[in-house]
C-alpha cells in the first residue's frame, strides 16, 4: 500500500507546476509587510533532521517577536520534535486527514508563512493559499513567483544557517549559528528506568544508532555489531537506539551479541523519550541521520559517518562533534533528499573500519 508521504510527493511532482498556474489565475494575495507581527505560521515536512535544525530559527523569531503565535505544519513523522515545546502555540500535521490539519491552517489567518520545504512544490502552493502577506520560501524547482520573499538555497550553508536565512528576510539581521551550542530544550520528564539503571554502572555510556532511511546511508549491521563487542571490551556501557523500523536490524545485533552487557531500547521509546535519553550519552555514533542531529541539538558529543550526504550542509558541527568521511569522488552523491542507488556496494562507508570508529570514539571519550 503506498504511503501517504509517497502518494503526496508523487502528486507534487506530477501536478504541482499545473496547480502553480492555476493558483496564481485565481488567487492574488497582498504582499505588503504589516507593522507588527503576531501571526506566523512555519511549514516543516520531512524528517527529524530538519526538524532540530530549526529549532534555532524558531527560537531567534520567538526573541524578535515575543508576543507572536507561531504554529507549526509538519508531518507525523518529525512532529515529536515540536511537542511541548514553549515557543510553539499549535502544532498542525498535513499527512493526518483526521485531525485536518491542512484544512485548519488554511481557514486560520496569518500575517507571515515561512516555507521551509527546500524543493517540493506543494508547499510553496499552501503557502501562496494561505494568503499571507509576507510569504517567504527558498528560489527553488520554480516556486519563487508564489512567494513575496524568496531566498537563495546553498547546498554549501549548513542547514540551521539555511532556516536562519529565511528569518533574516522578515526581521532584517542577519542571524549566526552558535556551532557550540546546544539548541534543543530538554524537558527530562521522561526518565527512563531501564536507561538510568544500566547507566548507573558505567562511567560513560556511548549510544550506537545503526538505522537511516536511505539504504547508501547504512554502515551495516556487522560493522555496528562487531563496534559495539570493542566498545563493551573497553569497559564502555553501550545503548542501541532506534524506532520500529529498526527492529529488524537491532534483532540481528541482539542474535550476535546474545547475553552480553548491552542495553537494546530499539522501538521501545517514543521519540522524545529517546531526545532525553540521547541527551544524557556520552556520546552517539551514527551514520548520517536525524537522531544524529538530535544529539546535536541536545549538546551530546557525535561521531558520524559520511558518504552519500553532504557533510558540510548535514554533519555536526563544533568542537564536540567528529566526522569520518573517505570523500570519494563519486560523494556526495546526495541532492535536495534524493541519493541515486550505488553502483560500487556504498564504497564510501564499507572502506571505513570497525577498528577505526572504536579507536576515534575513545579517543572522544578520553577527552
Amino acid at each position: 500500500m503506498i504511503s501517504k508521504i509517497k502518494l503526496l510527493k508523487t502528486a507534487d511532482k506530477l501536478l504541482g507546476s499545473l496547480i502553480i498556474f492555476f493558483a496564481k489565475l485565481f488567487i492574488n494575495p497582498e504582499n505588503e509587510t504589516p507593522e507588527n507581527i503576531f501571526s506566523i505560521l512555519i511549514i516543516r515536512p520531512g524528517g527529524i533532521g530538519d526538524a532540530v535544525l530549526l529549532i534555532p530559527a524558531i527560537k531567534i523569531l520567538k526573541k524578535h517577536y515575543p508576543g507572536s503565535h507561531i504554529d507549526i505544519l509538519a508531518e507525523k513523522r518529525n512532529s515529536g520534535i515540536f511537542k511541548n515545546n514553549s515557543l510553539i502555540t499549535n502544532l498542525y500535521l498535513y499527512d493526518d486527514f483526521k485531525t485536518n490539519g491542512l484544512f485548519k491552517i488554511l481557514k486560520n489567518s496569518y500575517q507571515v508563512v515561512i516555507d521551509t520545504e527546500q524543493w517540493h512544490k506543494l508547499t510553496s502552493i499552501v503557502t501562496y493559499l494561505t494568503k499571507a502577506p509576507v510569504r517567504i520560501g527558498f528560489s527553488t524547482n520554480g516556486r519563487t513567483d508564489l512567494y513575496s520573499h524568496s531566498v537563495e538555497y546553498k547546498q554549501s550553508d549548513y542547514e540551521s544557517v539555511s532556516f536562519l536565512n529565511l528569518v533574516s528576510v522578515l526581521t532584517g539581521k542577519k542571524h549566526r549559528f552558535n556551532t557550540n551550542g546546544d539548541f534543543l530544550n530538554i524537558n527530562n520528564k521522561f526518565e527512563n528506568e531501564e536507561f538510568s539503571n544500566y547507566k548507573n554502572r558505567f562511567k560513560s555510556i556511548v549510544g550506537l544508532f545503526t538505522g537511516a532511511k536511505v539504504k547508501e546511508r547504512r554502515w551495516g549491521v556487522k560493522k555496528f555489531t562487531a563496534l559495539a563487542e570493542n566498545l563493551m571490551a573497553n569497559s564502555l556501557g553501550v545503548v542501541i537506539l532506534g524506532g520500529k523500523d529498526d527492529l529488524n536490524e537491532t534483532a540481528k545485533i541482539e542474535r550476535i551479541l546474545d547475553k552480553k552487557d548491552y542495553l537494546n531500547l530499539a522501538g521501545k521509546t517514543s521519540l522524545l523519550e529517546t531526545v532525553e535519553i540521547i541527551s544524557n550519552l556520552d556520546l552517539l555514533i551514527s551514520s548520517d541521520s536525524g537522531l544524529m542531529h538530535i544529539a546535536y541539538g541536545a549538546g551530546t558529543s557525535t561521531l558520524s559517518l559520511f558518504g552519500a550526504g553532504i557533510q558540510e550542509k548535514w554533519a555536526p558541527k563544533g568542537n564536540n562533534n567528529h566526522v569520518i568521511n573517505r570523500n570519494l569522488a563519486c560523494s556526495p552523491c546526495t541532492e535536495f533528499g534524493y541519493t541515486p542507488d550505488c553502483p560500487i556496494k556504498v564504497k564510501c562507508l564499507a572502506e571505513i573500519s570497525v577498528e577505526e570508529v572504536c579507536s576515534k570514539a575513545l579517543e572522544i571519550i578520553a577527552d
